[in-house]
């Protein structure tokens, strides 16, 4: 596709395109969300990890206990949703609030940290404005502005990519959000390219172990994804819109060594509900007979797809994939029945709620390009946010490092685990009910072999002392409890994703 289609396809989806305003009467949104999730405070523990920030973070040492080995010394960033309320207004859904990154620098017997909330075009007019402007994710008020472009809603609360001597704040939607790693200090947008101004580059980005990154960004009012190739050098090297039946719910994708793997979950967009005035997530459909549909993309020619299908499911995230010589494409994910979690709890939760998060397994896909087949099973092994060796992207694997133990207490998770994808097999360890474990990330030992030796590195809040932890651990032996943590003198908002940049 030449960059003249591209520009067309990109002005067809919606980007630039004016929206008008949601009309709602004043008892739609009157709610009391906000006195709700305070009442909730009192008497629910959890929702420490869901209150509003108050703003950034100086760098501030934390108490240390035990040494961080060389392996993890560097820096930890992490993305979440933090700043839930402004002007009396409360977010009705947690992946609405705005961004805040946080910076974890780690020493042997030392960690400062630091956190800002990402200075987004949207983040800065509604502070400068003292109020709400837009909608979000899952939230509406009346009299909101109307949506000039996706980075008009832009969050940018998900994930972060180091790239280029810069920190990319990333969203589900719109651009991503170049940041200094040392200071966090917001830098402007990402512009990949002049017409590629706005278009949404989504939270998920894949490296492969040459340092070559893939993403995709998916443009729902016209059923337009946009591919993306971006060179170890942080250069772009190809963006393409491809036309797509039409547009499924899509958080993340696996690469192998020769293919882009998306699982599409059948929740269905439908541009007509949005239009009426309905929330983008209430804008989505569950259609389980549609099934999920998959996508297989040739790296090397995007115009060579395949689709195949799996049985009906939702997931928010891949771990791994890769692929045989005979073409037989291996992927796990993480699974569910239906997308209760987006709908009810990740929504209750921001009035003070906690509904049971359903049950999340892993589930390993079978592909077969070449006979254009696609089959399933699951291993019921309770997981979210999975992780693997980074060097191991697109490649065989067999470890997955993920979160696991949903509590009823609240509506998270309490343990780190590792899962042998291939044995089933797992070990944990578990923070106890009083802590909601985030994601960990897999370190390598410098020297090691891919999928060798290594650590886990990532953060609990604990609920009892009111503190956040960061944790490290041996791969292999979780059960032994961390090596090295340390504790905050303060508690942060539970986030999302996160990477690691070695010293």
């Amino acid at each position: 596709m030449n960059r003249r289609d591209f520009v067309r396809l990109a002005g067809a989806a919606g980007f630039g395109t004016a929206l008008a305003p949601t009309v709602l009467r004043a008892a739609e949104w009157q709610d009391a969300w906000m006195s709700g999730f305070a009442r909730a405070e009192a008497s629910a523990p959890w929702a420490l990890g869901f209150r509003s920030a108050s703003g950034d973070i100086e760098p501030w040492p934390a108490r240390v206990r035990g040494r961080f080995p060389a392996a993890v010394q560097g820096v930890l960033f992490r993305n979440g949703p933090a700043v839930h309320d402004m002007a009396g207004q409360r977010y009705h859904h947690w992946f609405d609030g705005d961004g805040m990154v946080q910076r974890f620098a780690v020493g042997a017997a030392s960690v400062v940290h630091s956190g800002r909330i990402v200075r987004t075009l949207k983040y800065r007019a509604e502070a400068a404005a003292g109020k709400r402007l837009r909608a979000g994710f899952g939230s509406q008020w009346p009299g909101m502005q109307p949506t000039t472009s996706p980075d008009s809603l832009n969050a940018a609360n998900t994930s972060v990519l180091p790239l280029g001597g810069e920190v990319l704040a990333l969203w589900e939607g719109g651009s991503a959000y170049r940041l200094n790693p040392k200071t966090l200090e917001t830098l402007g947008p990402k512009l990949w390219r002049d017409d590629l101004s706005g278009v949404p580059f989504s939270a998920h980005p894949r490296v492969d172990p040459d340092g070559s990154i893939w993403n995709f960004g998916l443009s729902v009012l016209d059923d337009v994804m946009v591919l993306y190739q971006i060179g170890r050098d942080g250069q772009l090297r190809r963006a393409e819109a491809l036309k797509l039946p039409q547009t499924n719910m899509v958080h993340d994708f696996a690469v192998t060594q020769r293919h882009l793997v998306f699982l599409m979950p059948p929740l269905v967009f439908e541009r007509e509900q949005f239009h009426a005035g309905k929330s983008f997530v209430d804008s989505h459909v569950w259609r389980p007979e549609q099934g999920m549909r998959v996508l297989v993309v040739d790296k090397a020619d995007w115009g060579r797809r395949q689709w195949l299908e799996l049985p009906a499911g939702f997931l928010f995230h891949l771990g791994n994939a890769w692929e045989d010589a005979q073409g037989v494409i291996r992927v796990d994910y993480i699974h569910a029945a239906e997308p209760t979690a987006l709908f009810q709890t990740d929504r209750a939760v921001m009035r003070g709620q906690n509904l049971p998060r359903p049950a999340y397994h892993i589930a390993l896909a079978r592909i077969d390009t070449a006979g254009r087949t696609a089959s399933q099973e699951l291993l019921r092994v309770d997981a979210e946010f999975p992780r693997i060796d980074p060097r191991l992207t697109g490649l065989r694997h067999t470890q997955l490092i993920h979160a696991a133990q949903t509590s009823a207490h609240h509506p998270g998770f309490s343990a780190v685990a590792r899962s042998n994808v291939e044995s089933g097999t797992t070990e944990r360890y578990s923070y106890g009910e009083d802590h909601m474990a985030e994601e960990h990330l897999f370190v390598p030992e410098p020297g090691s072999a891919p999928g060798g030796s290594g650590w886990v590195l990532g953060t609990a809040l604990d609920l009892k002392r009111r503190r956040t932890l960061l944790s490290c651990f041996r791969a292999g032996r979780l059960g032994d409890g961390p090596v090295a943590q340390a504790t905050l003198s303060y508690a942060l908002p539970l986030g999302l994703h996160g990477a690691f940049v070695k010293a």
